[in-house]
């Protein structure tokens, strides 16, 4: 099988079991609750454990230290003896300065693996150093992942039991934690509550209300009124809510162990306790936030704009980028301080010293994030959500949880009134769903009760009901609902796909069609590209700039560029099908396939004073070897007589005549050929050149055949059919080895060889061109195959060398050639 490339449109999030368990309180195994996830749309492509220490301590228990004696042969080492709670004492050679007898120490026994912090292990066995037998390990606290230092062993409290698990002393949190494939429109579902609560509404469908437990803000009250920050929000439209509060008296330090978990578990990194809060409610509600030093914000004012084009400004990865006139900034009264929605400025950020802040909790347009995220080449949890759109409803009560918990965690009070600009609020969506329409839809009919208690649990307001539908509000964070087809999506991936009965009888109607239906004869040409060898690839449209310059038929000016591009490597639409090819030979030779035959169906695209245009192909590309090695056959290079040849065997199959021309001055190739009939461009084809191959890095010859397939569609519809008898008399064949000069092409030879005999001449065919030893200066050999026939009787020898004569004679007069 062939590496080829394809675009997925997913995304993959990670959600902790632990952390879901938060909110509904389920005892399924996690391979239970993936695939009821799976069920509804989001797809757990995988389930992973998560150790907050890695191994769990598994093999660690308590050991008493009953004698400690200095190794004989060693002046590091000591040999001491171990009570672990087994019938006898464990020997145990210990290289740690403070071991001595009496103490209580983490033992790992025979068979246990140690896990360092850069990813090795370690399994403990038994054996001997420096002469004496060791039947475990006393470890210090970095090397069972407890801490990191190394001074010496870990010594426990005198009054842990010896032989209990050390997993039972120090808190080990172990957790499922799913790697869901979400597709971008499914912003709701990108926290852990979003995922909740399409949880909540499978387990309903199943018959089980459990209960849906979200964070609780009752605990939230202004401490006092001494610390406001002033907000101003300029592009209302950019901004359409802004919250903020400050908070003052915090002390920054390390996250607790719950927290640190939570994070890890989904792959972040702890940082401090600030960040890690404004994190958790990320992951947790799915509202970015952010937090500013308070005492770095000049003149007590936040003003939220944009900026002048060109302004610099360095952010939190110490990069400084120069901004665009449309990114939205978050400003104080003399300075940008974050790019909005995005990125915090290096300057502006919480550090250790940081005693107050200013939290953020806003709404931001979805558009004009992506637009900057995209500008800039940034993508963070933040961007990610506000681009695809998130609750603008939470900000408010995501605010307050995250003050909630840094008081908690971090101390300090909180100083000033919630800030909430607001000034337009969100409307939901109204929908009207038609019973009918929706068991169409579907295929089946679904009880108009089972429709109501599966919207109801998706939080869709059922506002009024009639005998045929019923008229609904779509909360706002459902931004990807607002058809009545989108509704019934809804309901049919919460009562389940596999719920959907299959019915014995399938209707369907006959249509009459061409045979000369497009996808027809790309099935025809497929299973005969198929049958000799060739596999069938699909490749992106999209491509990059840089790819331009290779080839010369390629314009700037006549190029579809992508106005949100996902990366400078797909921001245009691709002009010629040969780029992508290159990059498919690429990719698999970079995985050791370097035998290629492929074919591609695809299009090009092209815009011209404003209109676009769409144009089909074939590319047909060969690499390497004709054949796979086997030991009765030695490998042959791939030739451009056999992309001739499969050339011929397309057009043949399709039926199409086609006069041959050199491929002079191509952009493309360093020698070829072009078919036409009547005027009209059929394929080029050829040896790519060098200097294309070699800018991806491949250094064999390249083969590739463009066909105009729109044209070949043209001239199939209008073929005629004609039939004529199979010929009476047999064909006649004669050779000619020509030496000729270089510059002298087989067209040449064939429009002679034609001019001069008409009637009895069939077919011309090369077939062996030597350039090398043994040839005067400038020349060439062309053998070429003359096939004669009469149609009305047999040829003689005389008539044959007579003919063969006046070629000879007519070759060496045009052409300056001569018969070798």
């Amino acid at each position: 099988m062939l590496s080829l490339r394809f675009l997925f449109y997913k995304l993959t999030m990670k959600i902790s079991y632990n952390w879901l368990k938060q909110f509904i309180n389920l005892d399924w195994n996690a391979e239970q609750t993936g695939n009821l996830l799976t069920d509804l749309g989001l797809e757990v492509e995988g389930i992973t454990l998560f150790e907050s220490i890695k191994g769990s301590l598994s093999g660690i228990v308590v050991g008493e230290v009953l004698t400690c004696v200095k190794h004989p042969d060693a002046d590091r080492l000591k040999v001491t003896t171990v009570n672990i709670g087994d019938k006898n004492p464990l020997h145990i050679v210990c290289g740690a300065p403070n071991v001595a007898a009496g103490q209580k120490v983490p033992v790992a026994t025979i068979g246990t693996i140690l896990y360092s912090d850069n990813g090795e292990s370690l399994e403990i066995k038994k054996g001997k150093i420096r002469g004496q037998i060791s039947e475990g390990m006393i470890c210090a606290e970095d090397e069972m992942g407890l801490g990191t230092s190394h001074e010496g062993i870990l010594v426990l409290d005198k009054k842990s039991i010896v032989g209990t698990p050390l997993s039972e002393l120090f808190k080990v949190e172990t957790d499922q934690v799913f790697e869901i494939g979400l597709t971008p429109n499914r912003a709701d579902a990108m926290s852990h509550w979003g995922t909740a609560r399409d949880l909540r509404a499978g387990l309903l469908q199943k018959g089980m209300a459990l209960e849906f437990i979200t964070p609780s803000n009752v605990n939230f009250r202004v401490d006092n009124r001494t610390h406001k920050i002033n907000v101003e929000v300029i592009n209302k439209d950019l901004a359409p809510r802004y919250c903020g509060v400050t908070i003052s008296g915090i002390k920054v330090e390390e996250s607790p162990a719950w927290i640190q978990n939570r994070l890890k578990a989904i792959g972040l990194k702890p940082k401090n306790n600030i960040v890690d809060i404004t994190n958790y409610v990320l992951h947790d509600l799915g509202q970015p936030l952010h937090a500013f030093d308070s005492s770095k914000i000049s003149g007590e004012k936040i003003i939220v704009k944009t900026l002048a084009a060109g302004t610099k400004f360095v952010t939190l990865d110490e990069v400084e980028r120069e901004l665009h006139k449309e990114d939205l900034m978050i400003c104080d009264a003399e300075k940008p301080l974050c790019i909005a929605g995005i990125l915090g400025g290096l300057d502006s950020g919480v550090t250790k010293d940081t005693t107050s802040i200013f939290l953020e909790s806003a709404y931001f347009n979805a558009v004009s994030i992506r637009k900057t995220a995209k500008r800039h080449g940034l993508n963070t949890d933040a961007s990610f959500r506000f681009e695809r759109g998130i609750d603008p409803n939470i900000a408010e009560y995501a605010l307050m949880r995250a003050a909630i918990l840094i008081k908690e965690i971090a101390g300090g009070m909180i100083t000033s009134d919630v800030i909430d600009i607001y000034p337009k609020k969100q409307k939901d969506f109204q929908v009207f769903l038609n019973f009918e329409k929706t068991n169409k839809l579907i295929g089946q009919e679904i009880p108009k009760e089972t429709i109501k208690n599966i919207l109801t649990s998706l939080e869709i307001k059922i506002n009024n009901i009639t005998e045929s539908g019923l008229g609904l509000t779509i909360p706002a964070y459902r931004n990807d609902v607002t058809r009545e087809a989108d509704v019934v999506e809804e309901i049919l991936r919460v009562y389940g796909y596999n719920n959907i009965d299959f019915k014995e009888k399938l209707n369907a109607s006959i249509s009459k069609t061409s045979q000369n239906e497009d996808y027809q004869i790309q099935n025809k040409i497929a299973a005969q590209l198929n049958g000799q060898g060739f596999y069938e690839m699909m490749a992106n449209s999209l491509t990059s700039t840089k790819h331009n310059k290779l080839v010369d038929v390629v314009d700037e000016e006549t190029t579809v560029k992508m106005l949100n591009p996902l990366s400078l490597d797909l921001s245009v639409m691709r002009q010629n099908i040969l780029i992508s090819a290159l990059e498919a030979v690429a990719f698999n030779r970079n995985r050791k396939r370097n035998d290629l035959k492929l074919f591609e169906f695809g299009k090009t695209y092209h815009q011209v004073e404003n209109i676009r245009t769409e144009q089909k192909h074939l590319s047909i590309t060969i690499c390497g070897n004709r054949n796979k090695p086997h030991w009765n056959s030695a490998n042959k290079k791939s030739d451009f007589f056999l992309m001739k040849g499969t050339v011929d065997a397309v057009l043949d199959r399709l039926g199409v005549n086609f006069k041959t021309n050199p491929t002079l001055d191509s952009p493309i190739f360093s020698e070829g050929l072009s078919y036409e009939n009547n005027g009209k461009l059929i394929v080029s084809f050829g040896v790519v050149k060098k200097n294309i191959s070699n800018h991806f890095e491949i250094d064999s010859e390249i083969l590739f055949a463009d066909f105009n397939w729109d044209e070949l569609l043209r001239q199939i519809q209008n073929k005629t059919l004609s039939l004529k008898t199979i010929p009476k008399f047999p064909d006649a064949n004669r050779d000619f080895a020509l030496l000729i000069e270089n510059k002298v092409t087989f067209q040449s030879i064939y429009e002679i060889a034609i001019n001069t005999e008409k009637n009895l001449l069939k077919d011309i065919q090369l077939f062996d061109v030597y350039v090398g030893k043994n040839l005067p200066k400038g020349k060439k050999s062309y053998a070429v195959s003359f096939t004669l026939r009469d149609e009305k009787k047999t040829l003689t020898d005389k008539q044959i060398d007579k003919v063969m004569n006046k070629l000879r004679q007519q070759f060496e007069s045009q052409l300056g050639a001569e018969l070798r």
